[in-house]
C-alpha cells in the first residue's frame, strides 16, 4: 500500500518512501517529506558528489559531508555540483 507525501523536493504531492532511508532525524524528516522520486534524484546527485570528489562513504568526514549536502539538497538551497563537474551528454 502507497502513502503520499508533500513533497519539499518537488513542490507536490507524490508518492513517499516506504521506510526512512537514513538513520536518525535527518532520515525521518525525509521519509515525512520526500518522495520516491526525490529520492531517487538525490541517489543520483550523491553518487555524482561521491565520483567527482572522489569520496569513500565509509570515512566519517565523508559521511558526514553527505549528510550536509543531503540536508541541503532536501531542505535548504540545494546541493551544488563541483566547478569542474560537466554533465554526460
Amino acid at each position: 500500500m502507497s502513502r503520499n507525501v508533500d513533497c519539499v523536493k518537488l513542490g507536490h504531492e507524490a508518492e513517499g518512501l516506504q521506510m526512512a532511508p537514513y538513520p536518525g532525524e535527518l532520515g525521518q524528516r525525509i521519509f515525512e517529506n520526500v518522495s520516491k522520486e526525490a529520492w531517487q534524484m538525490w541517489l543520483q546527485h550523491q553518487t555524482m558528489l561521491i565520483n567527482e570528489y572522489r569520496l569513500t562513504p565509509i570515512e566519517p568526514k565523508d559521511r558526514s559531508f553527505l549528510e550536509g549536502e543531503m540536508e541541503k539538497f532536501f531542505f535548504g538551497d540545494g546541493s551544488s555540483v563541483p566547478d569542474e563537474f560537466v554533465a554526460p551528454e
